[in-house]
């Protein structure tokens, strides 16, 4: 199975464009988050790399894991590959906010030399969202007049807050979400163990996008997706429904799956109003901004857990059926 795995047509435009000598520098990887696009980006830019690294036992092709490139990139010391990603912070560890125009400027050691392991070199910026505004101008010089035999893949999940000059030196590459049958092989491939059940469960909370749905397992993601369903149909008018799951979200082991529901309960409204009309349309929309703004804050603002999940669990309760027309 290639790595490639619903992404056929990306990786086609793109080693179309390398094989026929016509490789434009820089690539604009966009799409939903968590499609993988990151991933796409690292092994084309190992398959380039291998390939142009000269003849070896098995390409073209996938790589095999043995290639001394792989090796290389594996061990982080490949000479002609650099990643450009936030970083973590010390002393907590936490990832930073954005990446500095300090990280960018370390490319200027690279563009001083030649690629050494083969003909050509590969940058990432994953992603060129979290690049603050002084970084993105520093790239931009490097777009504009671009290092020889220096190939730029940036991966964005909102091009449209890039820099228009940054997206006008770039092709573009788009991702789509990928179909049940490609969800479901990607998901089986990376986890082997995981029985047909719970990958349906992962498939569907997923929405097209394996990154986000390999988040959510060993979390018992159907378990809350029935729970929230409950909620959405009876209302749960005696709030049990509600307080039970409230107290199991807020014990600290449970840390992961409360981060799960954070995601999932404003999805789960917003898939809802996908459904219905008129006034009830509007009354779903307003309580998804509910939704979304209490879940984007919650970890952050270190809110109570409990009160947060039982609050969010009161909105998809709203949706209940009252006098709203739903669409058949």
């Amino acid at each position: 199975m290639t790595e490639f795995l619903g992404q056929s047509e990306q990786e086609e435009a793109l080693l179309a464009a390398a094989h026929g000598g016509a490789l434009h520098h820089a690539w604009l990887l966009t799409g939903p988050k968590g499609i993988g696009k990151a991933g796409f980006a690292r092994r084309a830019a190992l398959r380039l790399l291998a390939e142009s690294a000269g003849p070896a036992p098995g390409l073209p092709g996938d790589v095999p894991a043995d290639h001394p490139v792989a090796r290389l990139i594996e061990a982080g010391s490949h000479p002609d590959y650099r990643v450009l990603e936030r970083l973590p912070r010390e002393p907590s560890g936490e990832l930073a906010r954005n990446i500095p125009i300090d990280q960018v400027r370390t490319l200027q050691r690279l563009f001083a030399t030649t690629p050494s392991q083969s003909s050509r070199r590969v940058v990432i910026i994953d992603s060129a969202d979290d690049l603050e505004r002084p970084a993105a101008n520093a790239l931009l010089k490097n777009l504009e007049e671009p290092p020889a035999d220096t190939l730029f893949l940036l991966v964005s999940h909102t091009p449209g807050r890039l820099l228009a000059t940054i997206r006008s030196r770039c092709r573009v590459l788009r991702f789509h979400p990928l179909d049940d049958a490609a969800m479901a092989a990607v998901l089986g491939a990376h986890l082997p163990d995981a029985d047909a059940g719970e990958i349906a469960e992962l498939v569907a909370a997923g929405g097209g996008a394996p990154g986000n749905a390999l988040r959510f397992a060993g979390l018992d993601i159907g378990g809350l997706e029935a729970a929230l369903a409950d909620f959405a149909r009876t209302g749960d008018p005696s709030n049990a429904g509600r307080s039970a799951l409230a107290r199991a979200l807020a014990l600290k082991a449970a840390q992961p799956r409360y981060e799960a529901f954070l995601e999932r309960a404003p999805s789960f409204i917003a898939h809802a109003a996908h459904t219905r009309s008129g006034v009830a349309l509007a009354d779903a929309l307003a309580l998804w901004e509910k939704a979304r703004g209490l879940a984007a804050g919650a970890v952050q603002a270190s809110l109570d857990p409990q009160n947060v999940v039982f609050e969010l669990g009161s909105l998809v309760a709203a949706l209940a059926p009252k006098a709203a027309t739903v669409k058949g």
